[in-house]
């Protein structure tokens, strides 16, 4: 079996413990990684803090030349990165392979947006003084990538820091290591000087607190738990290190009665089942309008019974492995509590009948209750709660009861309430009448606790940016 090595400083680092890798459909371990301990981060993040004069001194443009061939990197190992992806997570192939392209997207506009990182001249308002303001990068960065998209949500750090001329040390999360190593891959063949770009894989608590504590790390961009967020915040106060937190969701998808149901249907089973509903995106809550909820019902419990689950690289297969069996038993609790509350299971609710990998059938809730804890915590597995609503304030203020604000999406045909929604509904992302709202060139991020900050689009870029005011006097 390999052990994969990290990259640090331009070479390939084999030490430490090994980090078992676990396929999630088969249970069985398929690859190790090395790992580091504290003060080889330390180490990295003296290179990299080495590497920075050098890499921010280049021209945009020349930045931009390095983004574009780490995309065309992705783009020839495409096939192969997608099944490391699947391997390592347990989502469908084809999905593996739209995260590699959307990885890829990112890439590329962010090599565009290297090239647009403006300052302005401001007009004086004192005889003999100009002033102008500069954007220069803010230093080493610290990136902390989760399991669930474990390519895309890397290069969505990635990409821009670099692009903007700050060096990056890559953390992956322990349980899907492999998709930041064939990044580095890409990144080692796209020729990028040493120290810019590095993997680090270890102790979680030990390569956090380096990044934390020391002081050449000056910025740390996470995609995680609300909780370890909270945590990132704390441990930031010490050396007011900066931070974006891409953190939980508990997104509401509302339907009225005047959506093209079909469109509402399919697009429910896409933000709800995509990616083996592993998701902090998912439509985690489905509100229905009153005279279409049977039949929205219907239609949805029928092409949910339809999908295919199984082993992500088998054909046709739509729903994979939850990443393991304590994901599972977390979903299984979510169900027998929305039952014992009332809640009504329309299909799935159980293991994938033979199989003994965290394989859960696709499950939908009718009518359940605020109460449920399915509705009050990110499920995090392919358990879709239906639930009836009357009015538009009322699914209003249900969908807005929560702590989170990451995403929402609402079907309707009526433009005045499309805009009244998008308006109203605290989150960072409206999808309106679009399941799949996400973007290279637009901001994502999340209001309340799902988070600080926003990537992607031009507010990405700027995440790595520091503003100077150049005052000049005597003129």
């Amino acid at each position: 079996m390999e052990t994969h090595s990290l990259y640090i400083n331009g070479q390939w680092f084999s030490g430490g413990e090994p980090l078992a890798v676990v396929n999630p459909a088969t249970g069985k371990t398929f690859a190790k990684v090395a790992t580091v301990e504290r003060a080889r981060v330390e180490r990295a993040i003296k290179d990299a803090h080495q590497a920075f004069k050098e890499w921010s001194g280049l021209p945009a443009m020349a930045r931009a030349d390095y983004l574009l061939r780490i995309a065309e990197e992705l783009h020839s190992n495409a096939d192969h990165i997608a099944r490391v992806i699947t391997m390592e997570n347990g989502k469908p192939l084809p999905q593996s392979r739209g995260e590699v392209n959307v990885s890829i997207d990112h890439f590329r506009w962010f090599a565009e947006e290297a090239r647009r990182a403006y300052g302005r001249i401001v007009p004086h308002q004192a005889d003999g003084k100009r002033h102008w303001v500069l954007k220069s990068p803010i230093g080493v960065v610290g990136a902390i990538a989760p399991w669930n998209f474990p390519l895309v949500l890397a290069c969505r750090k990635v990409a821009p820091a670099l692009a903007a001329g700050c060096p990056v040390i890559l953390k992956p999360a322990s349980a899907t290591p492999l998709s930041a190593i064939e990044l580095a891959k890409c990144v080692e063949a796209a020729g990028l000087p040493p120290g810019v770009f590095q993997v680090v894989a270890g102790k979680s608590s030990d390569i956090g607190a380096e990044m934390l504590e020391n002081p050449l790390c000056r910025k740390i961009t996470f995609t995680g738990s609300t909780a370890v967020g909270r945590q990132l915040i704390e441990g930031a106060g010490a050396t007011v290190t900066r931070l974006s937190l891409e953190l939980g969701g508990n997104a509401p998808l509302i339907v009225f009665a005047d959506a093209d149901l079909d469109q509402a249907v399919e697009g429910a089973l896409i933000t709800k089942y995509r990616n083996n509903a592993q998701s902090c995106i998912a439509a985690n809550r489905i509100y229905v309008e009153r005279p279409v909820y049977d039949e929205f019902l219907k239609r949805f419990v029928e092409r949910t019974q339809a999908m295919k689950v199984g082993d992500g690289l088998e054909d046709g297969v739509e729903i994979g492995a939850l990443i393991d069996e304590n994901a599972f038993d977390t979903a299984i609790r979510f169900i027998e509590d929305a039952k014992a509350k009332g809640a009504r299971v329309l299909c799935g609710g159980e293991r994938q009948e033979g199989a003994t990998a965290p394989f859960l059938k696709p499950t939908v809730l009718a009518d359940v209750p605020e109460n449920a804890l399915c509705l009050q915590e990110e499920i995090f597995a392919p358990v879709a709660p239906v639930c009836a609503f009357d009015t538009e304030d009322d699914v209003i203020g249900k969908a807005n009861a929560t702590e989170y604000g990451l995403a929402a999406y609402v079907f309707t045909n009526n433009l005045k309430r499309g805009i009244r929604l998008a308006e109203a509904l605290e989150a960072g992302t409206v999808g309106l009448n679009d399941a799949v709202p996400s973007t290279s060139n637009c901001p994502f991020g999340g209001f309340k606790q799902s988070g600080w900050g926003r990537e992607l689009g031009e507010e990405g870029l700027e995440a790595f940016l520091e503003t100077k005011h150049v005052s000049i006097g005597g003129l």
